[in-house]
């Protein structure tokens, strides 16, 4: 079964809707692109309730290399309220992802731990 014909002289709005349409998907990608490269990003890794007055919290830092950055923690009670906080920094270096430990002292029992943002330093 062929495919129907656009009716006379409607060709070239085709013609423009379809390179409007790229023209938009080209400008979709650029813009996310450029506002994710070079961006500070982080992954939790791991965490461990060591009782009631801390918690381990493991975590991955990339970054562009060569640029420090200071990360701001914080131990959660189950309410998700704030029972601990540490600011945490990275220092330049070479690798553009860093693994970090460390341990975040709570003021009452906390079950998770998580990393509230990383900005450049």
């Amino acid at each position: 079964m062929p495919l129907p014909r656009p009716a006379p002289g409607t060709g070239r709005w085709w013609v423009i809707g379809t390179i409007g349409v790229g023209l938009g998907v080209a400008l979709a990608v650029w813009l996310g692109l450029a506002n994710t490269v070079g961006q500070v990003t982080w992954d939790v890794t791991s965490y461990q309730v060591q009782g009631d007055a801390s918690v381990r919290l493991g975590f991955d830092v990339h970054r562009p290399s060569h640029t420090p950055v200071v990360c701001h923690v914080v131990a959660l009670d189950s309410h998700f309220g704030t029972v601990g906080s540490l600011d945490v920094a990275v220092p330049a270096g070479g690798a553009s992802s860093v693994h970090q430990d460390v341990t975040i002292r709570t003021a009452s029992r906390a079950v998770t731990g998580d990393v509230k943002s990383c900005d450049k330093a």
